[in-house]
């Protein structure tokens, strides 16, 4: 058969199909009687026949068998023929039962030859999509552009993404090997591909031209996952990884699921366990307010704490579609709390006041705040605004509507702030810190680094410029970061809520600092391109008042552990309530109308470790 691009027509697979069912019959009876067939069986096998290929023909038209595209033949498309095939079978038989009980104790077909016919037609109409299908890859994908693929995990994902390539992808892809940890798979073969120990993958990357390795196993440790990565990375060798299971589509792996490993995966940690029943104690049955709520990690906390059974969920924001996006997300959380969304800023302290009377909090997860650094740089008095007066705002109204906990979501460029956002977000939390000496309200606040993919991150711009060629803007060479995933410092504000009494400022283990170089280059070649050719890397510049290295606790400063290993106290000095809130209501006062310079001014007359950098406020240094 000439293969094309073109679909078989659907008659000529009818005939085909036909032909290999005349082809069984006449197969079956030369095998029935050794090739001499008698001639009392050779006088009934034209009638035989044609009540047969009736019968054939009937079933699959009614099933439609020769309707599927053949050169994309599945495991489903198999088992549909087998069946209709199976069905024709069983109406033999039934024919056969008939003309002996009820016509006149002869059976019309030999079973035997109903057996054989069976056996011969399943495997020929089977045999002849599989072959069509094979030599319609081999057209496409010719023997040179075939790309060389190993699995790691013999398990069903490995096995369902085997069968995913083949399918799918066809003799594009050529499957050289598994690698499994389990010593007993190894040294066999799964669907004619040998099962290797992971030690031999070194082996391979040096000797054969692996263009993918598959990451098939779902509970990855992340160390070996790190160290695996590196390892393809310096072979050019993409990695990619297998979703789990409940997002198969109707139970089947789907070869466009089959993704590019992203960075993230290798900047996180081992799960983070959580002391879950305190959690539940603490949130179960409250009415707890989370400003800032559509952003990065307010909607996360909301992700999470709506997990644990809350009586209402009072989500505040000012940025409306983000707020709309989050309202059709929580129709899908389950169990479904009681949610209003609350179009408002923090600043104005009427409608704030007006959402305390109608909806009394039990608890405060406060994330509202503007967080990019050169924007604050150039806008301090929307600084003080946002991050200082809405702090107070809605840490006052909890003292007076005696809420039991206020959790602040702060930063590590509060500490020895360099910059305008880092001095406002540590005003706020010596507000609140002092604030806490009224005994009635717990004011905790929560320290942490940059969170990877939230809006002001670095890697969805990276991914971004990577996408449309380059370059990729890179403020330093030297210039590190310490990173967390969302969830992972999400979890840890709720685990440091629970714990918390009140007064502390509790800082994240953020594990080791990331070279932003380091980071680009990564992205890059998760990318399949090479950093510097494929994509430029573009210098900019340190931006005004940004730090090469971020600190997670003050010069002055010291920790003391918490049960949690990740989750350490910062012992820091204390304030005068009296005379912070003096302080900072000048300041606030100050915002509207003076000069960034004068505002600066204030800034580092409250906080005296605030020294800019990069910055044309250094000369008020």
């Amino acid at each position: 058969m000439i293969i094309t691009k073109e679909n078989t027509p659907r008659w000529l697979i009818f005939l085909i199909d036909i032909t290999i069912v005349v082809s069984s019959v006449v197969l079956a009876y030369l095998l029935r009687f050794n090739f001499a067939i008698p001639p009392s069986e050779l006088d009934p096998l034209p009638l035989i026949l044609l009540y047969m290929v009736l019968i054939r023909s009937g079933s699959f038209l009614v099933a439609r068998s020769y309707a599927s595209i053949i050169r994309y033949t599945s495991t489903g498309d198999a088992l549909r023929v087998f069946a209709t095939i199976l069905s024709g079978s069983l109406l033999f038989a039934i024919t056969n039962l008939i003309t002996f009980f009820i016509i006149g104790g002869f059976f019309f077909i030999p079973f035997s030859i109903i057996i054989i016919e069976f056996l011969a037609v399943s495997f020929g109409m089977i045999s002849f999509r599989l072959l069509v299908k094979l030599a319609f890859l081999e057209f496409l994908h010719p023997e040179r552009e075939k790309v060389n693929v190993v699995i790691y995990g013999a398990g069903e994902a490995g096995i369902s993404a085997k069968r995913t390539l083949d399918r799918d992808a066809g003799t594009k892809y050529t499957v050289l090997a598994f690698l499994d940890d389990n010593p007993n798979k190894q040294g066999k073969k799964l669907e004619g591909v040998d099962i290797l120990s992971p030690e031999k993958l070194d082996h391979l990357l040096e000797l054969k031209s692996i263009a993918q390795i598959i990451l098939a196993i779902m509970h990855f440790d992340i160390i070996k996952k790190q160290e695996l990565v590196a390892k393809c990375l310096a072979y050019n060798t993409k990695v990619l990884t297998v979703p789990p299971m409940i997002r198969w589509i109707n139970g089947e792996l789907s070869f466009n699921q089959i993704r590019n490993i992203k960075i993230e995966e290798l900047l996180e940690r081992e799960e983070i366990k959580l002391d879950e029943q305190r959690i539940s104690r603490e949130l179960s049955g409250k009415v707890i307010l989370i400003t800032g709520a559509s952003g990065s990690i307010g909607s996360e906390i909301v992700r999470l704490v709506s997990r644990y059974s809350p009586r209402k969920l009072i989500l505040v924001d000012q940025a409306e579609t983000p707020l709309h996006l989050l309202s059709l997300e929580a129709a899908e959380f389950h169990p479904e709390p009681s949610i209003e969304f609350i179009l408002c800023d923090i600043c104005n302290e009427q409608r704030m006041r007006r959402i305390f009377e109608t909806f009394p909090p039990d608890i405060i997860y406060h994330a509202a705040a503007y967080k990019h650094v050169p924007m604050m740089e150039n806008n301090p008095a929307e600084a003080v605004l946002t991050n200082i007066k809405g702090t107070t705002v809605v840490a006052d109204l909890a003292l007076e509507f005696g809420v039991r906990k206020f959790i602040m979501v702060s930063t590590d460029k509060a500490v020895n702030p360099t910059n305008v956002m880092g001095a406002s977000k540590r005003i706020a939390e010596i507000y609140t810190q002092a604030l806490n000496s009224k005994n009635r309200t717990r004011y905790i606040t929560t320290r942490f680094g940059n969170v990877l993919n939230s809006s002001g991150s670095v890697i969805p711009l990276f991914r971004s410029q990577i996408e449309k060629g380059g370059p990729v803007t890179i403020t330093h060479p030297e210039v590190t970061r310490f990173f967390m995933t969302i969830p992972e410092a999400c979890q840890l504000v709720l685990e440091a809520g629970a714990i918390g009494e009140g007064g502390e400022i509790f800082i994240f283990d953020m594990g080791k600092p990331v070279k932003i170089r380091e980071l680009a280059y990564n992205m890059i070649r998760l990318s399949g391109l090479t950093p510097e050719k494929e994509i430029p890397i573009k210098y900019t510049g340190l931006r005004p008042g940004e730090k090469l290295f971020e600190e997670l606790l003050n010069i002055e400063e010291n920790s003391l552990p918490t049960h949690h290993p990740l989750i350490m106290i910062a012992k820091v000095r204390e304030y005068s309530l009296d005379e912070v809130t003096r302080e900072i209501q000048q300041l606030i006062q100050m915002a509207p109308g003076k000069s960034n310079f004068d505002i600066v001014k204030k800034m580092k007359g409250i906080v005296p470790e605030y020294k800019s950098q990069n910055s044309v406020f250094q000369q008020l240094d």
